[in-house]
């Protein structure tokens, strides 16, 4: 951003309204709109979705045929072409109402702790701070003095 220019938001510029979408790829769920599809894109979804189901309808009426006439692989065409059917549905109904939110279940708020307890805890994190305490303190009293020696017991040779 340019040092001189204003930022979009200065309240010197009055009241600011949030851009419109320019196209179909703006307000899309592809963009995370979120919004549904209206007019003219919810109209084309639907005529592609009713074209769609057409074409699945008239492949499974002719794989039928086939299969009840002895093609027995067409038999399997006959099962495909309505999971297909199903399908664009599910595809339809996803494009029209947008990406949407799966909701969660709210996290179990935690156990409170037994007011018996509270001392208990407090000692224990008292004390842990002592040890934290002191291993830096020895920590740095070993970083002053050089390295640790060794206890083996035996001098070491100069």
């Amino acid at each position: 951003m340019d040092s001189d220019a204003a930022p979009a938001g200065d309240p010197g510029d009055g009241p600011t309204a949030a851009p419109a979408p320019s196209g179909p790829a703006d307000a899309g769920p592809a963009t995370g709109g979120g919004g549904r599809l209206t007019g003219g894109e919810a109209a084309r979804t639907h005529v592609v979705l009713v074209v769609g189901l057409a074409l699945c309808a008239v492949a499974f009426w002719f794989e039928l045929r086939r299969a009840l006439g002895g093609n027995g692989l067409s038999w399997a065409y006959v099962f495909e072409w309505p999971l297909f059917a199903v399908f664009a549905v599910y595809m339809w109904w996803n494009v029209l109402h947008g990406g949407r939110v799966r909701r969660t279940r709210p996290a179990r708020p935690q156990p409170a702790l037994d007011p018996k307890y509270a001392g208990m805890l407090e000692a224990w994190e008292a004390h842990q701070r002592e040890l934290q305490a002191s291993v830096a303190a020895t920590e740095g009293d070993a970083g002053r003095n050089g390295p640790p020696e060794r206890a083996t017991g035996v001098p070491e040779a100069d």
